[in-house]
């Protein structure tokens, strides 16, 4: 076999691209030239035998691994798979998306794909790996900064975890944590224990919703709900164990609350699965609460409706150590309408209010008032009241309160009422058309219809 000596050789492998050094060493490009080189390696090149099939190539990096690369190319199929990978989308979350979120969601698919729980799907064991190196990686902020930098086609895919230029820390593509124990690690027992509920971890507040009157919402009350909420259990004082038992010593972490993982090459210190971290675990549940410290209750509080609020609107208001949200739904009005921080009703008036003015009483949010009506209102006239509306929430001071003027057309007249109506009628001038009673004669003269 004679050796193919190879003073200089440029390649792109697994995304980064290596310059071949003398003496068979690959070093680093330069930084002006594409990122990605971060590890050193030797190239060692032979050629096959004639009847062999062509000649083959051999890596190795500074790890000791080897691989035979046959003829004429690299096989880069499972860089070109993690350079796919979009881990945001594995887990289903937005990439600004909070921590929090990123565990809740990994926490969720990673039940629903659990080998043990799809025997019968063989490809749940592998969107479980999935989730778990998705989840490895946007979980820990640095590994998450340069997977946004650089994407997967920017990590090392071959070669594990190194040093780079500038002693800087690379994350090797492909997760070499176990899927089972990772998901253990996080979540300890809550997926096992009935000591306790999973969901507490993501506890969000509870939404009640209240029921208001159009006069409540507008000027505010103190009104009580009753409400079913989870408290600290009166049987444990919220310790979780039964009264007059103690806590024993976890023998996983030795008490300490860590744990020692190792995962092939490396040693991964992280929270003990046993005692979550804790230190302790409880042998003797408590027989109330079952060990989460927690039981639900029914309370009464009373909620300070402020005034102003509107349909719909929720508040969020602390019960003893817990918060909750209250969704006020708020009653139309047989009076009143809405707009905003005015208030608008109706006032109906007569036909002589109407004609020649006068005064009338009117209900308001806080008290009644009496209004003058000018003579020969228009119907739908609209009088402001200023300061007389709701309180603004936002800002300052009160909206105003519109009146709205209807005129009442009585449906049946007296004899009296009639004839002075015709006579009303007798002296109109600016009548178009005729009246029932009133016409004119040839003449232009008006005359009494029989």
């Amino acid at each position: 076999m004679a050796a193919l000596r190879v003073s200089r050789l440029s390649l792109l492998l697994r995304g980064a691209e290596w310059e071949a050094a003398p003496r068979g060493v690959l070093a680093p490009l330069p930084p002006s030239l594409p990122r990605g080189c971060h590890h050193l390696a030797l190239w060692r090149a032979a050629e096959a035998p004639r009847g062999g099939g062509g000649s083959a190539a051999t890596t190795q990096g500074v790890h000791g691994h080897s691989r035979l690369l046959p003829g004429r190319g690299f096989h880069t199929s499972a860089t070109a798979s993690a350079a796919k990978k979009d881990y945001y989308q594995i887990l289903g979350v937005a990439k600004d998306v909070a921590q929090k979120d990123i565990k809740k969601s990994y926490y969720q698919l990673a039940k629903k794909y659990h080998p043990d729980t799809n025997k019968d799907d063989p490809k749940a064991k592998e969107k479980f790996a999935e989730l778990a190196e998705a989840y490895e990686v946007l979980s820990d902020d640095a590994k998450r900064k340069q997977y946004d930098t650089y994407g997967s086609a920017g990590f090392d895919a071959g070669f594990g975890s190194g040093a780079g230029t500038g002693g800087q820390q690379y994350w090797r593509a492909g997760s070499t944590v176990d899927p089972e124990e990772l998901f253990r690690k996080i979540f300890g027992e809550f997926s096992r224990s009935n000591f306790g509920d999973f969901s507490s971890m993501f506890d969000q507040p509870q939404e009640f919703f209240m029921e208001l009157t159009f006069t409540q919402a507008a000027k505010g009350v103190n009104k009580e709900i009753a409400l079913f909420l989870n408290d600290t259990c009166q049987r444990c004082e919220g310790r979780g164990n039964e009264p007059g038992t103690k806590l024993q010593r976890c023998h996983y972490c030795n008490g300490t609350g860590m744990e020692t993982i190792n995962t092939g090459p490396f040693v991964m210190r992280s929270t003990c699965r046993r005692c979550s971290g804790k230190g302790t675990i409880m042998t003797n549940p408590c027989t109330l609460c079952h060990g989460s410290g927690e039981t639900k209750q029914k309370k009464t509080v009373v909620v300070p409706v402020p005034a102003g609020v509107e349909d719909g609107q929720t508040v969020r208001m602390p019960v003893g150590k817990k918060e909750i949200f209250i969704t006020f739904r708020v009653q139309k009005s047989a009076t009143f309408r809405r707009e905003g921080a005015d208030v608008h009703s109706d006032l109906h008036i007569s036909v002589a209010q109407a004609l020649l003015g006068g005064t009338a009483r009117v209900q308001g949010l806080y008290d009644s008032f009496t209004i003058t009506i000018p003579s020969g209102v228009q119907p739908d006239h609209r009088i402001r009241m200023a300061g007389k509306g709701i309180n603004r929430v936002n800002s300052y001071g009160y909206g105003d309160h519109y009146i709205h003027v209807k005129i009442r057309i009585p449906k049946r007249l007296s004899e009296r009422q009639k004839a002075l109506l015709l006579e009303y009628a007798e002296e109109e001038s600016d009548v178009e058309g005729t009246v029932t009673g009133i016409a004119n004669t040839s003449t232009g003269k008006r005359w009494t219809g029989t």
